[in-house]
């Protein structure tokens, strides 16, 4: 992949370039320091002032964030549409969770991943989605760098973390019938050609991981770990910034309290002769209920974007060949074989169930403020499966789905297809390149396009 880095923009003169670089420092040190933890803040109008330099006259705009959320096996084809624009976009039974945000959404028909296609079912139409690379078949793993890592090395000088890469189901090992390695069935986000970016599927981990918490002290409280800097910051920011750090550290206490719950050692201490404290974190199987785990997931990309800890990130919800079950849907059969019955009633409200997960990350960061608008407002959240059909395993086009404005730069509201206007020009890339252009990654190319997404 070949990207051009432009320098800044040539409208700004030294001075007031300087002055946004100060403003960009003192927004990554505004963070809260206690034993054993580092709480990073959200955006606040007034963080000149918390910082405590002058920076009269510049303008600091919030962050724009990106984040993937996949689902494996395809979706319900006949339950997947939508008609009109704005308040007025008629959706069809599978989207309805995104009805309250269906102006904040734009549902895109029709494109398609290229190399995932005649190259046989599952890995190989699966460990491209986000790269659009052409696999290696074998032992040897290569493919390409995700769209995910390219915005994340773009990102990595000025956050904490360069990307959340999240999941809700451990991957699997091995070679498929079509001899792609399952490794491909198992991960989107791609680093380099070679190697998948580790995935995160403990969601008390990836809840560390936001606040630098570590050893023993990870079961402390992390806001009684920051109550005496809490308490001095609730007298120096605005009142709206108090109204918006309040709401943050409720969010905080909140995942905190289902993290713990879920982390929960059911084997009594004693019994193993040694304390709780220095026991392995539980195995598989915790959350044992997956609606939890993927709320909580959810949860922590929430939390690592209101506080510009991560501007990226991604969300394997279910991976490939998954074998997660739904009991709490009537569903009595695995994902990866109810998938083939995707005409039946019972895959359409396990579809309807992964657009509710997106549904509610997106109402999640819509309740953020952020100035005048929202987290979501200057976000973009992209919802993808690797297939259409998974009776046919037709990747012949993708479903996919995006909410939030990227900061204005994204016009939302609508329903876009380009079923009909030739392979060339419906490539997924070219929404991937669109979206690196519009978050200030000037590439030429990326995957198999060369050219946006036109009238995105």
């Amino acid at each position: 992949m070949k990207m051009e880095y432009l320098p800044p923009s040539p409208s700004l003169n030294p001075e007031t370039r300087t002055m946004n670089l100060r403003v960009q420092k003192l927004d990554r040190r505004t963070v809260l320091k206690g034993i054993g933890v580092t709480m990073a803040l959200p955006w606040f109008e007034a963080i000149p002032l918390v910082g405590g330099e002058s920076t009269a006259g510049s303008i600091v705009s919030p962050p724009q964030r990106f984040a993937a959320l996949f689902m494996g096996n395809g979706i319900s084809p006949k339950n997947w549409w939508a008609k009109g624009s704005g308040t007025d976009m008629e959706l069809s039974k599978s989207l309805q969770p995104l009805a309250p945000l269906r102006t904040k959404l734009n549902v895109i028909n029709g494109l398609f991943n290229k190399n995932a296609t005649g190259v046989g079912i599952h890995p190989g139409q699966t460990g491209n989605i986000l790269s659009g690379a052409a696999l290696q078949k074998g032992a040897v793993l290569h493919g390409g760098v995700s769209v995910d890592q390219a915005l994340a090395a773009h990102f990595e000088e000025v956050t904490a973390q360069p990307s959340l890469v999240l999941g809700c189901e451990q991957p699997i090992t091995g070679y498929h019938e079509t001899n792609f390695s399952m490794a491909y069935s198992s991960h989107i986000s791609w680093k380099d050609a070679d190697a998948p970016v580790p995935m995160e599927v403990y969601p008390s981990l990836a809840f560390d991981s936001l606040f630098e918490s570590q050893g023993s002290r990870r079961t402390a409280s992390i806001l009684d770990r920051v109550r005496e800097q809490t308490a001095a910051l609730q007298h120096k920011v605005s009142h709206a910034d108090k109204a918006k750090l309040d709401e943050y550290l409720t969010s905080v206490r909140d995942v905190e309290k289902r993290v713990e719950r879920a982390r929960a050692v059911k084997t009594k201490a004693d019994e193993r002769g040694r304390p709780v404290r220095s026991m392995p974190r539980p195995a598989n199987g915790l959350p044992e209920d997956i609606r939890e785990h993927m709320r909580l997931m959810c949860d922590v990309v929430a939390l690592a974007f209101q506080t510009d800890k991560t501007r990226v990130a991604t969300l394997l919800l279910c991976r490939d060949l998954s074998g997660l079950f739904y009991p709490f849907l009537g569903v009595r059969t695995a994902h990866h074989p109810t998938s083939h019955e995707d005409q039946s009633d019972a895959y359409e409200r396990v579809a309807r169930y992964y657009v509710g997960q997106l549904a509610y990350l997106a109402g999640r960061l819509a309740a953020m403020k952020e100035g005048e608008a929202t987290v979501l407002d200057n976000s973009c959240l992209l919802f993808v499966s690797n297939m259409w059909s998974g009776s046919r395993h037709d990747s012949s086009k993708l479903p996919v789905l995006l909410l939030g404005g990227l900061g204005g730069k994204l016009k939302t509201g609508r329903v876009l297809d380009y079923t009909e206007r030739g392979n060339e020009n419906r490539r997924l890339c070219s929404l991937y390149l669109s979206l690196l252009n519009r978050m200030g990654v000037k590439a030429e190319r990326f995957g198999d396009a060369t050219t946006p997404l036109e009238g995105l």
